[in-house]
């Protein structure tokens, strides 16, 4: 016959720190089983009806109590690990990033982008993963940082060893990033040099995978500050006055100065006089000039 489970002698402090963890329920579900569990432990319940209590099995009962006779509170919080490995290993995802940004005519087949649908077909006929699902490849595309764009200008080269020397350049930028291990009489250090000549080639609208760029490539990057929006203030009924007497006295000759009206715009600290302040209003102490 198994050994009685008992739960440890626990003081008022530990029995009051049970009761706050139940009677909040603001964390943890696991958290808040795993105190109930132990608190009716406490009270003497036996571990068949704290099971029945709990809607749990009995053999989980006994080892949550064992747990909290080991590590005391700590046992009451789960301990979460990483989750289950990535179902495709770092070569694979490379290798899926790869024919992604390529071409499919550069494969051999008659259409002109990748589609999801197509793009999964491929890599199970060529043996590069043995099932994956659209959206799981939709999912890792975007974890390598590979999105669907539309290109302004799409420019192509004649070079008959185009293909060659692009491979080549991506191998030896692999090189310099440390994702692949140099070979014998390879350079581990690579420069970068441009020549820029004229440009001949007509440019077309296209659409393929390609790698992101800008805050979407590094998410921690802080934005760009915006400038604020500049409002230029319309000429209000003022000026329109100027401009009136201004004209009128070339017609007719200076006259005597314009009086403003009653709450005009040349005066803000003046109000009207048979204006009642309303609750919350502030009342103004400069009487208005009579018309």
């Amino acid at each position: 016959m198994a050994e009685r489970v008992c739960l440890r002698e626990i003081d008022d402090d530990e029995g009051w720190r049970l009761l706050r963890i139940i009677r909040r329920g603001s964390g943890s579900m696991v958290t808040w089983r795993r105190a109930q569990m132990v608190l009716l432990s406490a009270q003497g319940m036996p571990v068949a009806k704290i099971a029945e209590v709990t809607f749990t099995s009995a053999d989980r009962v006994r080892g949550v109590i064992h747990d909290f006779n080991a590590d005391g509170f700590e046992a009451l919080y789960p301990k979460y690990k990483g989750g289950r490995p990535r179902t495709f290993t770092l070569p694979e995802r490379r290798e899926i990033k790869k024919i992604a940004k390529s071409k499919p005519s550069e494969h051999g087949l008659p259409f002109s982008t990748w589609s999801l649908a197509k793009l999964a077909d491929f890599l199970v006929a060529e043996g590069v993963v043995d099932d994956i699902s659209h959206e799981g490849l939709r999912v890792l595309l975007r974890e390598e940082g590979v999105s669907f764009q539309r290109i302004k200008t799409w420019k192509t080269s004649r070079d008959p060893d185009y293909a060659a020397k692009k491979a080549r350049v991506e191998h030896l930028y692999a090189v310099a990033d440390d994702e692949v291990i140099p070979e014998d009489g390879e350079p581990e250090v690579v420069f970068c040099l441009d020549e820029f000549g004229p440009l001949n080639l007509q440019p077309y609208p296209g659409r393929q995978w390609a790698e992101r760029g800008g805050r979407h490539k590094d998410p921690d990057r802080e934005p760009r500050p915006r400038r604020r929006a500049t409002y230029t203030r319309p000429h209000g009924v003022r000026h329109l006055f100027a401009a009136y007497d201004l004209a009128r006295d070339k017609l007719y000759g200076p006259s005597s100065p314009r009086r403003t009206a009653q709450g005009s715009w040349s005066s803000v600290g003046t109000c009207a006089a048979s204006t009642r302040p309303t609750s919350g209003s502030r009342s103004c102490s400069t009487t208005s000039p009579r018309i």
